[in-house]
Parts: structure tokens; C-alpha cells; sequence
């Protein structure tokens, strides 16, 4: 029986050989919102951010523009872009429309970013129809009642599902049948296997491995050998499609992160502090907030020549104190700062991982000062009542103290 056929028994009919999980991606999110909200800016390149690109239009991409990349070399790429202030608060309203419509559209639905998601339709087929029917169905409505352009791949799995959303940017629609999967993912490049980054491409176009299909042909023990064994049986199963993750929704996050673009100046030790406190206050607040705990505090380092590096530590016990996570921090930074006054620095962040729910953590004994709960409790409420800005490190005073991308519920 052909691809997509209808077999018939009884009074039930269902349809064979369709997909069932949906990739959603909304395209070039913050400077689709900026279009839409103002005429002038359609067609047109659009910069969002002016030291260090936030995001990028499809026609300022076209230029050679790149999220992350310094607003100036953006500037000379595309001298003709727009280039607007980024508006937290409209790219946060935005992404609780587009989810709505997901919620509307699938029973299971895995948010992935504010701006992407994972739906699984599969059953629906006499409810609201095939699956490619929801996906056509899903885009129209995002474009009809956000007025925003979005990516659907549909496939048996979430990984092919992403593939296929990727492959079919901007503004498109892409589903790989079954029986056809591995026709549309050999050809690819490695890079559009999960987890492929610049240094193990490298690695695997030394061993002559340019394509997913390459990769396929090599037993698992050699991919092993040359990756590690973890990396080697993830890379191998993604190479054949194996991918046996359902669509989950409510799913709490397994770790937490924030970041700062410096942009390629000289940063000095003090500002490097300082720029850390910042990310540590944000994400110890919204840590409690989520009434969640931390193991691991992960640092993350770009250098001027864009390669990146990251630095961890694991604590004895789960926290989410300030103090603790910045102590830690602090530790991590210090060790790293031989390589910063090396390789210059562009971008720093913290990681948070192994959460998990604070009603799990072990009840330590009374030893030692217990203001800095307090502490953190009361810095809390205030910030809640008042604003964030109401009270801050004498530290950032005057400084710039980056944005908080909207996000989503942890």
C-alpha cells in the first residue's frame, strides 16, 4: 500500500504512513515581531540589537548578518539594515499567542524555547485530520491571528521533525513520509545531526565523513573510538533515525542558563566580575522562583576567534543560594582568566544543572549563618513587588546591566 493511503475496517477508517510529530519554529522570531509591529521595517533587512545582534531578518541573514556577531561588523555587512532596540515585553506577548494556538491545535505539546515547540498530533486524524492537514492548518493560523511567519517539519521523530523544520526555513512546510526518511537525511550535511558542533564536524570530516548518510556507514564502535562512546552511540542512532523520545508537555527543565554578549573590547577583570554577579542574581531568583535547586554550576566562555569553552563544578549539596552559586562562579572564572587574557572574551554565561524540586533536598544541620537565605528571601519579595531595578549590588550601579530575554515557565 502506497505512502499516505487510507486502509478502511469496519466503521473505523485511519490513515497509514503519516507522520505524527510536528516541529514548530517561528522564523527570525524577534525581528518578525518588529515587522509586523511596524510597516516601515517589511521587506526590509532588520537588525534587532545594536552592540551585538540579537536576532536578524531573513534579508539582513542574506547579507551575511548573524546572531551574536558585533553590531558594527553587522553594520558593514548590511549598511542598509534597520537596526531597532529589542522590546522584551512584545517578543514575551507574542510567544504566549503562538502557544496558545498550539495548545489549541495539539492534546501534547513540548515547548523547546519561547519561539519553538514540539507538538504530537498523532490519533487526530478524525478529529481535525492528517497531520500534514494541522500543519498547513497550524500556519495559517499563527500568520492569521499573530501575524507571524512560522516553520512546520513533521516526521516520525522529534529529531527528523527538527531536521525537516530547519531544511524548510524560512516560512515553510516540510514533511518526511515514512518509508522516505532516510532518502531525505543521508544527503544532509553532519552538521544537522543534534549535538554536531564545530569541533566534532571537524573531527568527522577528518575521517572523511561529510554527509549524515557518511556517517551511517560506519559501525558504531568506530564512531566510538573517534568520539567517545556516548557521543559515538548518539551520533550512530541519530544517523538512523532512531530517536525513541515522546513528546512530553510539563516537562521541568533539567538545567537553567543566562548569558552576556560583550561584544570585542578589552574587559577587565572587575567588569568580568561584575558582569557574573549580574547573571548569578538573575538566575539564583529565578531559580527559588521555580522553587528548584542546583548540583552544578556550569561557566561558558566565547573568545574573539569564536571558539568557545566551558568550565563546571559540582557542589556536595543542592542550593539555590546567591552566595553559594557566585562562590562558585567566582572559582571558575578565576581558573579561566590565564586563557580570557590570552584569547580575548566576547561572550561569558552560567549554567545551572542537576536541578531538581527544593522539596527534595537533603535538610542540612544548623551549622553556620543562615542570613544569606534570609537574605535572598527578602531580595526576593522586594523584587517581586517592586520591580527588579528596586534594589541591586552597589557593583552595578551605572552599569549596563543586558537584557532578560522573555522565557519560558521553568
Amino acid at each position: 500500500m502506497s505512502p499516505g493511503s487510507v486502509r478502511t475496517k469496519g466503521e473505523h477508517a485511519f490513515a497509514l504512513c503519516e507522520p505524527g510529530i510536528l516541529h514548530a519554529d517561528l522564523d527570525a522570531f524577534y525581528a518578525s515581531v518588529e515587522q509586523r509591529d511596524d510597516p516601515r521595517l517589511r521587506g526590509r533587512p532588520v537588525i534587532v540589537g545594536a552592540g551585538v545582534v540579537l536576532a536578524a531578518s531573513y534579508e539582513a541573514k542574506a547579507c551575511g548578518v548573524r546572531t551574536a556577531m558585533g553590531g558594527a561588523r553587522a553594520r558593514r555587512l548590511c549598511a542598509d539594515a534597520a537596526v531597532v532596540s529589542p522590546r522584551m515585553s512584545a517578543y514575551a506577548d507574542a510567544s504566549k499567542d503562538v502557544f496558545r494556538v498550539f495548545e489549541e491545535t495539539a492534546p501534547v505539546v513540548e515547548g523547546l524555547s519561547i519561539d519553538e515547540a514540539f507538538l504530537d498530533v498523532r490519533g487526530l486524524e478524525r478529529v481535525t485530520g492528517t497531520p500534514t492537514e494541522i500543519a498547513a492548518r497550524l500556519r495559517r493560523e499563527v500568520r492569521e491571528r499573530v501575524g507571524l511567519p512560522i516553520t512546520v517539519g513533521v516526521a516520525r521523530t522529534k529529531f527528523l521533525a527538527k531536521v525537516a523544520s530547519a531544511v524548510a526555513k524560512p516560512d515553510g512546510l516540510l514533511v518526511v513520509p515514512l518509508g522516505g526518511e532516510l532518502e531525505f537525511l543521508h544527503p544532509l550535511p553532519i552538521e544537522r545531526l543534534w549535538g554536531v558542533g564545530e569541533v566534532m564536524a571537524r573531527k568527522l570530516r577528518e575521517a572523511g565523513m561529510v554527509t549524515v548518510g557518511d556517517v551511517a556507514q560506519v559501525p558504531e564502535a568506530a564512531l566510538s573510538t573517534l568520539l567517545g562512546r556516548a557521543a559515538g552511540r548518539h551520533i550512530h542512532a541519530l544517523a538512523h533515525n532512531r530517536d525513541p523520545r515522546r513528546v512530553r508537555s510539563g516537562r521541568r527543565r533539567r538545567s537553567i542558563g543566562s548569558q552576556r554578549a560583550l561584544g570585542r573590547g578589552p574587559r577587565s577583570r572587575a567588569d568580568l566580575d561584575a558582569y557574573l554577579i549580574g547573571i548569578v542574581d538573575r538566575l539564583g531568583r529565578r531559580l527559588r522562583a521555580a522553587q528548584r535547586v542546583c548540583r552544578t554550576v556550569v561557566l561558558r566562555l566565547r573568545f574573539a576567534d569564536f571558539s568557545r569553552a566551558t568550565r563546571s563544578h559540582t557542589l556536595p549539596e543542592a542550593t539555590a543560594r546567591t552566595q553559594t552559586i557566585l562562590t562558585t562562579a567566582r572559582e571558575l572564572l578565576a581558573a579561566s582568566l590565564p586563557m580570557i587574557e590570552r584569547r580575548g572574551i566576547t561572550l561569558i554565561g552560567i549554567s545551572l544543572g542537576n536541578l531538581d524540586d527544593d522539596s527534595f533536598i537533603q535538610l542540612a544541620l544548623p551549622i553556620g549563618p543562615a542570613r544569606t537565605v534570609a537574605l535572598d528571601a527578602t531580595l526576593d519579595d522586594i523584587r517581586e513587588r517592586f520591580g527588579s531595578d528596586a534594589v541591586m549590588r552597589a557593583v552595578l550601579l551605572g552599569r549596563d546591566r543586558g537584557l532578560s530575554p522573555p522565557l519560558l515557565p521553568d
